[in-house]
């Protein structure tokens, strides 16, 4: 099963990718021109053209999962950045996924750790 742990690393292909691509055609990029290791324990995921379709990939230590989703309507807010791949936290892709920004700058609290507790 996919893995959406807070200590799971998330990297995002940002720009565009084929997604006529098969899982190990996206495993290809992520070793090929990511030189990362799709096999480790890490998401990888991609988004077409018209930022309607995201595709995820995930090694379980058995085997590769791939996860789909197609929206019906709108498109997600994918960054198109120059950077090849950005890694995000599980907070940021659950954004992504409800079709917000991962470049939110304001409206929720920001993460602090409190000083001393009296």
């Amino acid at each position: 099963m996919l893995d959406f742990t807070a200590g799971t690393q998330v990297y995002l292909a940002c720009g565009v990718t084929d997604l006529r691509k098969s899982i190990n055609g996206l495993a290809a990029i992520v070793k090929l021109r990511f030189k990362l290791d799709p096999y480790s324990k890490s998401m990888f995921v991609f988004c077409n053209r018209n930022h309607n379709i995201i595709k995820i990939i995930q090694w379980d230590g058995t085997g590769l999962w791939l996860l789909m989703k197609r929206l019906d309507k709108g498109n997600f807010r994918w960054p198109m950045t120059a950077s090849d791949v950005k890694q995000v936290s599980i907070k940021e892709l659950r954004w992504l996924l409800e079709g917000l920004s991962i470049e939110q700058s304001s409206g929720a609290f920001k993460e602090r750790h409190p000083g001393i507790v009296i």
